[in-house]
Order: structure tokens, then sequence, then C-alpha cells
């Protein structure tokens, strides 16, 4: 059987909203998934979507979901895609749909000229490190994410008013 991938529908909102949720408790995080299939939908499908999402698929059952936004490194003056989620069903993993996902990402970059394709990964998912550097992704060793957020994010947002 050969992977199909294509955009995402609002057909594909249980699809999607179920990966979500299978990510979170993979990453050992699922208590932290707070959104609903309407907020999916707003973000995905509403009036001026700032996220896309890409489908994998294999004999009309979905297998998988990569969901990305443009990003814009200012040193190349070029737009580029972050990757903020990819995910294969565990089933159809090893055939090839990750790598599928991962290259429609690439060939949007090159259609559309953005810079390049980015994404993070937790540093103790060897498995998919690993792979990532067997299609020629470099970690980015030298850099750290931060995050602000929940409470932090409010008190840094009044400050100095």
């Amino acid at each position: 059987m050969s992977v199909i991938i294509r955009p995402a529908t609002v057909a594909d909102l249980p699809d999607i909203f179920r990966f979500i949720h299978d990510l979170a408790e993979y990453e050992k995080a699922p208590n932290e998934v707070v959104l609903s299939i309407t907020d999916l939908e707003q973000s995905l499908f509403g009036q001026a979507p700032a996220v896309f999402c890409l489908i994998s698929e294999e004999a009309g059952e979905v297998s998988g979901f990569a969901v990305w936004h443009l990003n814009y490194p200012t040193w190349i003056g070029k737009h580029g895609v972050y990757l903020e989620d990819l995910y294969v069903d565990p089933k159809f993993r090893g055939a090839g749909h990750g790598k599928a996902l991962l290259r429609k990402l690439a060939q949007i970059c090159i259609e559309k000229g953005y810079s390049r394709l980015q994404w993070c990964v937790l540093d103790w998912n060897k498995s998919t490190i690993d792979f990532y550097k067997s299609i020629g992704a470099q970690p980015m060793d030298e850099w750290t994410v931060f995050r602000v957020s929940g409470s932090s994010l409010a008190k840094l947002a009044k400050e100095g008013n």
C-alpha cells in the first residue's frame, strides 16, 4: 500500500484531536491538553487560519498528522515552516508515513520559497531523534527553548502597568 499525504479537512477533526491526545500521552503530558474540537476547528479552518495540518493515510485510513505554521527567520528574510506536531499511529510506524509527511512539508517549503523546516523534539525521545538524523536533520544543540505561559505570562503582561 502507498501512503497518501493531503491537507486536513473538517472531517478529519476527530482523528486529529485523537492524535493530539495520543501524542500528549506518548510525551508523558496527557493532562496538558486543554483544547476542544471547537478550538481545533477554529484554528485550522476558521476565518483566517494561521495553523495548517497535513494528514497521512493508507487505504482510506487516517494514519498520522503534521500540524505546522509559518515562522520568520529575520536573518534570512523569508518565512520558514515550523512543525508543531508530527504523529503517526503506532500501527503505521516504520512504513514511511512520518517521512512522507516531512517530505510534503519540505516540498511546501521549496514550492513557496520558504527558507527552512524546523521543529523541536524531546531530549529523551531517542528513536525519534535517530529518525530525524537519518533524514538529514541536524540538532540545534546551541539553542535552549524558553516558554512563558499561565500565571507567568499573565504577570509579564501586567508588569509596568
